[in-house]
């Protein structure tokens, strides 16, 4: 008898994967293609969906065909990706211009504007989100205001893993984990509301928002053209899938308030899950619906992590990891005044912020630079640890993934930072193997997600903090803290100035 498979993808911002599973939740293979970011102007941040499909269909022939696997041994299959963002079609199914990333900073004035107006305040009670340059909402607004007749053609909103799951299936909806964060959703009543897109001036598309369905939740099945296209079967079940946070709490084993996790790669996120809504909470916090039946995923994040690590070796001639630890390594810890703003893509300390080195002179070197964007991740991750630390009173552990969890000198210095031991899962792909749970749980083969954490087997690492080293960071993070305070009044001031007015003589 041909062994069985659940298939499990993950989009996420650089990369396409695809992994295949046995019904124990065990990995089998993993296939994954680069995925292109169009930038044609400066804060847009793109993805032709044409080229995205095409890249799934092209990841999934690839992994069946490298593995021999036939369509017929793939019982299920879920879909993650990031949330946010913003994918359209048009009235007759077509996709809709590119779609718009959460990295995408375009609706920068407009979320200032809805700022200065105290629209954050006014939607957080029913939606428990903040507004983000990024969110659909802020896009749809910007696609309303500068392209009107592309607003007017709108006929479907999704999200990415949504786009994906309607091309494999021809089925429309919108899965609970991401579209909850979305400031379509009331987060009180469980439902879209046209309220929150009146009072965001988008209520034109209330019509083209999708079915809400669940993570686990059967939508849709394979079509024989994608089945022709793909080598699946046709008929093979599609579930609704996971927004990439979620994917990855649930993979490090998160169940409840006890741990957080932190996600490092585009994003600096950090999550933990709650069993209820907080009421009297010191900072607000996201919360978004998680896998299990009244529990939240509540989290801090911006577009501040190893992403600004990437744009720098990129200029630096693509530095291996082993070369870059071995540079930060061979330094003092917190021992350079060198520091960096990790505020490449965004910034959790003001929409105005940008990025940049500070203190450097002439006697510094790459391995300088290179330990402070280590050292400016990390402190920006603290930004949200410590809010999390506030409403998460009881958690002592602290489960790293993403891509530098590889790197025991990175994760050494965010244990010494943070004080806390820093757990290490030893899990490749959280995103595939978070979206194959889905599918393994949607066809039955478990009862819940909690039975499917269960039976995760995978080992975890784990690295003490060094208590020598803390004094230095802290006096260093007190010093990126003060840079950052300094450089907000200073965009404040430089926001203040008037516009000079040519001279006459």
């Amino acid at each position: 008898m041909k062994q069985l498979f659940w298939l499990g993808i993950d989009c996420g911002g650089t990369y396409l994967k695809a992994g295949l599973y046995d019904q124990q939740g065990r990995e089998y293979a993993i296939h994954r293609q680069a995925l292109a970011t169009l930038c044609e102007q400066p804060g847009w941040a793109e993805r032709d969906m044409h080229a995205l499909w095409q890249c799934c269909a092209d990841t999934i022939a690839t992994l069946l065909k490298r593995c021999g696997i036939g369509g017929e041994q793939i019982k299920g299959i879920g879909i993650s990706a990031q949330g946010k963002g913003l994918f359209l079609l048009d009235k007759n199914d077509r996709p809709l211009g590119r779609a718009m990333l959460s990295s995408d900073r375009r609706a920068l004035n407009i979320v200032s504007d809805w700022q200065r107006d105290r629209i954050p305040e006014q939607l957080y009670p029913h939606t428990l989100q903040t507004l983000w340059t990024g969110h659909p909402v802020s896009l749809l607004r910007w696609v309303k205001q500068h392209q009107p007749e592309r607003y007017q053609q709108i006929g479907t909103v999704m999200m990415a893993h949504d786009y994906l799951r309607w091309c494999l299936t021809g089925v429309k909806g919108c899965e609970e984990s991401n579209i909850s964060e979305s400031n379509f959703y009331n987060m009180n009543t469980g439902e879209y509301d046209p309220q929150l897109l009146s009072w965001l001036g988008i209520d034109e598309v209330f019509p083209a928002l999708p079915p809400v369905v669940g993570s686990s939740q059967l939508c849709g099945e394979i079509t024989s053209d994608v089945a022709a296209l793909t080598g699946l079967a046709a008929g093979t079940p599609v579930v609704g899938g996971l927004f990439d946070v979620v994917s990855t709490a649930l993979c490090a084993g998160l169940h409840d308030e006890t741990a957080l996790n932190a996600v490092m790669g585009t994003w600096a996120v950090t999550s933990g899950i709650a069993n209820g809504i907080s009421q009297q909470e010191s900072h607000p916090h996201v919360y978004g619906r998680f896998v299990s039946p009244g529990q939240f995923i509540v989290h801090e994040a911006s577009p501040t992590s190893s992403a600004n690590l990437e744009w720098l070796t990129a200029q630096c001639g693509n530095l291996s990891f082993d070369e870059i630890n071995s540079a930060v390594t061979a330094l003092p810890k917190a021992g350079s005044a060198v520091m960096f703003l990790p505020f490449l893509y965004g910034s959790n300390a003001g929409l105005e912020m940008t990025s940049g080195f500070y203190g450097l002179q002439s006697s510094h070197h790459r391995g300088h630079l290179l330990q402070a964007v280590y050292e400016g991740v990390v402190f920006s991750h603290m930004t949200h640890l410590n809010r999390m630390r506030e409403r998460f009173h009881t958690a002592k552990t602290l489960r790293v993934t993403g891509g530098p969890a590889h790197s025991d000198v990175w994760m050494q210095m965010l244990a010494d930072v943070s004080g806390l031991p820093v757990e290490l899962p030893q899990v490749e792909e959280t995103g595939c193997l978070g979206a194959a749970l889905a599918a393994l749980v949607g066809t039955g083969e478990f009862a819940s997600f909690a039975q499917a954490q269960q039976q995760l087997t995978h080992a975890t690492r784990v690295i003490q903090p060094d208590p020598a080293a803390w004094l230095a960071y802290q006096e260093k993070y007190q010093k990126y803290q003060l840079l950052v305070e300094s450089l907000q009044s200073y965009h404040a001031r430089c926001a203040s100035l008037k516009p000079l007015k040519e001279s006459t003589l």
